[in-house]
């Protein structure tokens, strides 16, 4: 089982978010969010409440309400994309104007479970 957790209209650019994107695409959750934790980027933190919510999304999905502690979590994918770019204007020398592009992104996690459920609730009941 799987649960998706997305960021829209982040206010930073695509690229810069790919970085730390890059590096915790397919851990396990706990060590993810360790990664998040410790690196010294902006990403970081944004990332880092993108987790946070796929696993909520995870642990509530469906009929029943799973604990994520009892199950191993990872990270399927995660990607950037780039999103809207506003378009400002900055005084430049000899009377021009130059333009600042502000950039935006769109983060998507997903989030699926190693082993699947109907496996470990048989396992249980045995």
């Amino acid at each position: 089982m799987e649960a998706v957790a997305k960021l829209r209209n982040c206010p930073m650019s695509a690229r810069k978010m790919r970085i730390v994107a890059d590096n915790i695409r397919g851990k396990s959750v706990d060590e993810a969010l360790n990664i998040l934790k410790f690196t010294k980027k902006e990403a970081a933190t944004w990332l880092e409440k993108v987790v946070v919510a796929a696993v909520a999304n995870w642990e509530n999905k469906g009929d029943m309400v799973y604990s994520a502690a009892d199950y191993d979590l990872k990270i399927k994918t995660a990607f950037v994309d780039e999103g809207t770019m506003l378009k400002r204007f900055r005084p430049a020398p000899h009377g021009r104007a130059h333009r600042i592009r502000k950039r935006q992104n769109h983060v998507t996690i997903i989030v699926e479970n190693v082993v699947a459920i109907e496996e470990t609730n048989s396992v249980e009941q045995a």
